[in-house]
């Protein structure tokens, strides 16, 4: 199985064990959201795990994929709110296909607005 393979069974079953799994000790988190890249497992983990709660419902689908040797850039869509959010996953991977960097662009500006607010709420919630 490809590191790739394991990020859409992620997302397929939802089991954060295996998003830890997935991710390399110094994988790094670029969001659309926060200036600085956040680097190490845990904050990624903690990123990728509430973006999966936040987008990834029902109408969450990849609906376009770019592959090279070590990494993959992903589209897709969803709807939040009535609000259609359309992005791309850059994922690259290390030689063992534990994900080393993980990038989220997401349009438009309405979208990137909610899901700031969204991701707030569910990080702040986590700490409680």
């Amino acid at each position: 199985m490809t590191g790739l393979d394991s990020w859409y069974a992620f997302m397929k079953s939802h089991d954060a064990k295996a998003l830890w799994d997935l991710l390399h000790p110094d994988a790094i988190f670029e969001s659309p959201v926060v200036h600085a890249p956040q680097r190490g497992r845990d904050i990624t983990f903690k990123y990728l795990a509430t973006a999966e709660k936040v987008l990834g419902g029902p109408g969450f689908s990849y609906v376009g994929e770019w592959t090279s040797a070590d990494g993959a850039v992903l589209e897709f869509k969803t709807v939040i709110d009535g609000i259609e959010i359309n992005g791309v996953d850059i994922i690259s991977f290390d030689a063992e296909g534990r994900i080393t960097n993980f990038k989220v662009m997401v349009r438009p500006l309405k979208a990137i607005n909610m899901l700031h607010r969204l991701m707030a709420e569910q990080l702040a919630a986590a700490q409680s």
